[in-house]
């Protein structure tokens, strides 16, 4: 692999200007996980439902919207849409929340910690969420576990991302589109760069969009 010396050299600049901050948030996402309620979870969950073409922070301000009302909870998919207008594709999203809420109830109780424990590894877990959750793909499910602590070997291969490993030199150019097969590539390499960089994935996805962004969020 040959590195972008001077882009590889700027995020090594800025992981150690804000590496106290990332540490911080990485461990306030495992927080969530270790002492946080089944709903908090949920919430995580929901969150990463809503995030596809849309803005994050947008996503994340309906998902306490619908929490403060009780929607998230209890609410019917068409109620749901009416407080989806900040996110694209409300009324599909609104509808995947609620088969969302099917999945993670068991005999009448919200348990998504549970029944994501039971998966196995950050791997087959990935692949359960993958596989089972509608509206999240590998992305998503990799943001959902990054969100929850468990980030460490995994990518969340977002179009900042792609651009930026893309100019480190990590991969030759930005697919056209994302299979499974390539992703699973692009990560395998993105990988090999968290070793040589000394960086771990869920840093370094946190240092890389702090560099497109100017902020740490989720």
């Amino acid at each position: 692999m040959k590195v972008n010396k001077e882009l590889n050299s700027e995020i090594k600049r800025i992981h150690k200007e804000i590496g106290s901050d990332i540490d911080k948030r990485l461990d306030e996402f495992k927080e969530v996980w270790e002492k946080g309620s089944e709903e908090d979870i949920f919430a995580e969950v929901a969150f990463c439902v809503l995030t596809p073409q849309s803005k994050a922070r947008n996503a994340w301000k309906a998902i306490g919207i619908l929490r403060e009302n009780g929607l998230l909870f209890n609410g019917e998919a068409e109620e749901i849409a009416e407080y989806l207008n900040i996110v694209r594709f409300k009324n599909n999203k609104a509808k995947y929340l609620v088969e969302l809420r099917n999945l993670m109830t068991r005999d009448g109780k919200l348990l998504p910690k549970t029944i994501l424990s039971e998966k196995g590894d950050v791997f087959q877990t990935r692949k359960w969420i993958f596989d089972n959750i509608k509206g999240m793909g590998m992305k998503e499910a990799n943001h959902l576990l990054r969100n929850l602590g468990f980030g460490r070997d995994i990518a969340i291969l977002d179009r900042h991302i792609l651009r930026n490993i893309a100019a480190l030199g990590v991969i030759e150019e930005i697919p056209k589109s994302i299979t499974e097969k390539n992703y699973y590539e692009i990560e395998s390499k993105m990988r090999e760069y968290s070793k040589i960089s000394k960086i771990t994935m869920d840093k370094l996805d946190l240092i890389l969009w702090y560099k497109e962004a100017g902020e740490i969020f989720k």
